[in-house]
């Protein structure tokens, strides 16, 4: 890893693990407790990377600006470009020595619930944009948990999340912009468990789009066949 950064733990500290639903974001007050225990403070600017290039540090960056963090980035390419710049690694995290003072505080601007969604799926000035592959978002293949319906919200549209990438980094912005362009200014991501949502999320905000928002229950909610949502095959 890269030398004094902090680990992360999305799964286990930064989503609600009583959660029926995968990743689910924690309440305000979890993720202060959490953030101060890894030694953040207010003024500090936070840069997050993971080691696959990237998948998981999106999600990250979303978590931080529903919490109300404007300092917030992500390193393109992750840790395989770091090391491909022959820059310094580590085998071991920082542990942080004293508790950070940093304060959570909601911005709902880049939040969607299902109510969100209710509201908003037929409203031609909002885009609903799944990070799902296209099979998936046609149902003509299953869904990977268990349970789950197949096919899509209604009038949404499908953008499988790896055509943001060119290898290990995001594409360039000239190429992203012209990527998101067909759609609504207002954009609403969703994908199977709001992980490779927050990826396509990312990729608009680097557009220059800054309307947009996170399905935090994507298709793990809406997919339930005891909720009866609309669903599109």
């Amino acid at each position: 890893m890269i030398p004094n950064s902090l680990f992360f733990d999305i799964e286990n500290k930064f989503s609600d693990v009583k959660s029926s639903l995968p990743h689910t974001l924690v309440a305000a007050d979890e993720f202060t407790k959490e953030i101060q225990t890894l030694g953040i403070d207010n003024d500090n600017m936070i840069i997050l990377y993971d080691r696959w290039g990237i998948y998981s540090s999106p999600r990250a960056w979303w978590m931080f600006k529903v919490m109300g963090f404007e300092q917030v980035f992500v390193l393109d390419g992750g840790l395989p470009a770091w090391e491909k710049e022959k820059l310094p690694v580590k085998n071991t995290y920082l542990i942080p020595t004293k508790a950070g003072n940093a304060t959570a505080q909601f911005n709902p601007q880049y939040y969607a619930g299902k109510a969100t969604i209710l509201s908003a799926y037929n409203n031609r000035d909002i885009s609903i944009i799944d990070a799902r592959s296209q099979e998936r978002f046609n149902a003509t293949a299953p869904e990977p948990r268990a349970g789950l319906l197949g096919g899509h919200i209604p009038y949404s549209h499908n953008l499988p999340f790896d055509r943001v990438f060119d290898g290990n980094y995001y594409r360039s912005k000239e190429e992203l912009t012209s990527l998101f362009s067909d759609y609504c200014d207002h954009q609403i991501y969703t994908c199977g468990s709001g992980v490779t949502a927050s990826i396509l999320a990312f990729a608009s905000y680097l557009s220059g789009n800054k309307n947009i928002s996170v399905y935090d229950g994507s298709w793990s909610e809406w997919g339930q066949k005891e909720l009866k949502l609309p669903i599109e095959r």
